[in-house]
């Protein structure tokens, strides 16, 4: 959730994926109660319908975190999060595991303990030779879409191949018994256990896997398995596992008997199919369309509608990324002025208005777990100040303005389009900034505005946060040794500054994800005042769900409606 997952470089085109394709709420809904039968009960057939299929369905290609989305119905994980609204849920909590897992002093050692009873869908136990198999078939290159951790982060992982050319595996995942699993890592990583509930860390039966074929018929340790999967992912049939137990499970409610997941459907035609809520749409959920500008207008004016739409925030900053390498940003005093100029409630109406989007000074997000700290180094306003813009101009030895080249996409539904430049332009030509926009084709936008070689001087960005921690979302944005000169670069500003980069191993080392905030939040009020970005704003999604579903549960972890607690009338 980003160039964005959800957030690190994968997960940064993640999250940016979900944007696109609508967003991600994340806060409680207004009413998780619709209905006279308020009553979650156990049965029927949940629908989802969504815009991207669920294509390549296999625990090691797969790039989500936290078990609420639809691989968490079949792919259970070493950890998972809190089932829990809002903030709530973003805490890391046991899955097949008996703790979120027990580190070495310096964090570079994780251990963890299966719980007993644990089955697959054809009634053989799960044991953690299982889930060191699942790990290391992810690093085979035919098996490639995962996230990019495990080999940054995993002793002797750089030039693995998985288990299909290397038989030997990993000697830095031990499994000394069939129900204990250890982790040697590089270095001190406090977030392990946010990393263990990627899809990665699901068990996979060595005899029973197919290889690239695999995603049609994955054997499952979660309460559904799959039963039908037709033109890869577009549409998904699952049904009760009949091994699964509610006693090893305590955050899948797994109400439904059967959900039937459609998906490339046009996200107007998904709101208005959960709008008028008919037939088998009256139990269906979406986890990938927002409300835009104008559904929520009618909406708004509707008490029934009204109280059928969760609102919330996933973890996600929108915002304007200087290369300093390109004059005339490598002077501070322009991107000061810039920072002062911004008109931010232009910007905020160009996103949709503020039911869809909130103004930002900070580049964290505004959430308590990713360790926000309140700070506006450059007090611009609601409209901008373009005063205190042109007298930074004149001492940078602009005394008549200046003119500048803003990059964006050619698509507005990334909110990194025309609309978005045009209300920055507009923001900056009072401070006598002229503005050109240089419109780069959506398909190609990231792959030039993320390579140091074609890098701009200044563009539109975005970033989101794989799991809801302050390190996936600063580190690659700024840890110089994250910097990438023949590859996709997220450090735009191309900042090597070694105080930085201690800092950051030094947060990377604490396990207590309270304290750790802390000392995110005070890194990133450190980085915002040397003007590298000018955050704009954090979306806000607003989702819509049928009149027969029960027991909404939208979490500030990836803003989506949690399919495995839903229930429906």
């Amino acid at each position: 959730m980003s160039r964005t997952p959800r957030i690190s470089r994968r997960a940064a085109a993640a999250a940016v994926t979900v944007a696109l394709a609508g967003g991600a709420a994340a806060c409680g809904p207004t009413s998780g109660d619709a209905g006279a039968d308020a009553t979650p009960h156990k049965g029927g057939t949940l629908t989802v319908l969504n815009q991207a299929p669920q294509d390549n369905f296999d625990p090691a290609r797969q790039y989500t975190t936290g078990g609420g989305d639809i691989p968490g119905l079949v792919f259970r994980t070493l950890t998972t999060r809190e089932r829990a609204n809002g903030a709530e849920g973003t805490k890391v909590v046991p899955d097949l595991a008996t703790d979120t897992g027990e580190p070495s002093k310096n964090a570079t050692v994780w251990t963890y303990h299966l719980k007993s009873g644990l089955k697959f869908q054809d009634g053989t136990a799960i044991t953690s030779a299982d889930i060191k198999y699942g790990i290391e078939r992810s690093f085979a290159p035919e098996l490639s879409g995962g996230p990019p951790y495990f080999r940054d982060w995993l002793v002797g992982a750089e030039n693995y191949q998985g288990p299909y050319k290397d038989k030997h595996g990993l000697d830095s995942i031990e499994t000394p018994n069939a129900s204990t699993i250890v982790f040697h890592l590089t270095k001190p990583e406090g977030d392990f256990p946010y990393l263990a509930t990627m899809t990665q860390f699901s068990p996979v039966p060595k005899a029973k896997d197919t290889g690239a074929t695999y995603y049609l018929h994955p054997v499952s340790s979660g309460p559904y398995e799959v039963t039908e999967n037709q033109n890869n992912g577009t549409h998904l049939v699952f049904k009760r596992n009949p091994y699964w137990s509610a006693a090893t499970d305590s955050q899948r409610k797994a109400y439904p008997d059967t959900i039937d997941v459609q998906a490339g459907l046009d996200p107007a035609v998904i709101n208005q199919r959960l709008e008028t809520s008919s037939g088998t749409d009256a139990d269906a959920v979406t986890t990938d369309t927002n409300l835009g500008p104008a559904e929520l207008a009618k909406i708004n004016g509707d008490k029934e509608l009204k109280s059928r739409v969760g609102t919330g925030h996933f973890g996600e900053t929108y915002y304007l990324a200087f290369n300093p390498k390109v004059k005339p940003f490598d002077d501070i005093k322009v991107r000061e002025a810039i920072s002062y100029a911004v008109n931010r409630t232009s910007v905020v109406n160009a996103a949709g208005g503020s039911s869809l989007a909130e103004p930002a000074t900070t580049f964290l997000p505004d959430q308590a777990t990713f360790g926000y700290t309140p700070y506006d180094w450059f007090p611009a306003g609601a409209t901008g100040n373009p005063a205190k813009a042109k007298e930074l101009l004149k001492e940078a030895g602009y005394p008549h303005g200046l003119t500048i080249t803003l990059a964006s996409s050619t698509s507005d539904a990334s909110y990194q389009g025309p609309a978005i430049a045009t209300a920055v332009q507009d923001g900056l030509k009072a401070a006598g900034i002229t503005v050109r926009i240089n419109q780069i084709q959506d398909d190609s936008y990231s792959s030039t505005v993320d390579s140091v070689k074609t890098e701009p001087g200044v563009f539109l960005g975005s970033w989101g946060a794989d799991w809801p921690s302050g390190g996936p979302f600063l580190a690659p944005i700024f840890d110089g040794r994250q910097i990438v000169t023949d590859g996709s670069n997220f450090n735009n500003a191309q900042l090597n500054d070694a105080q930085v980069n201690a800092t950051i191993d030094k947060i990377n080392a604490v396990t207590d994800h309270a304290e750790a905030a802390k000392e995110w939040g005070a890194l990133d009020k450190q980085l915002g005042q040397r003007a590298l970005t000018v955050p704009l704003f954090h979306p806000v999604y607003e989702r819509l769900y049928g009149k027969n579903i029960r027991n909404v549960v939208i979490s500030d972890w990836d803003g989506r409606v949690d399919v495995a607690d839903v229930a429906v009338k």
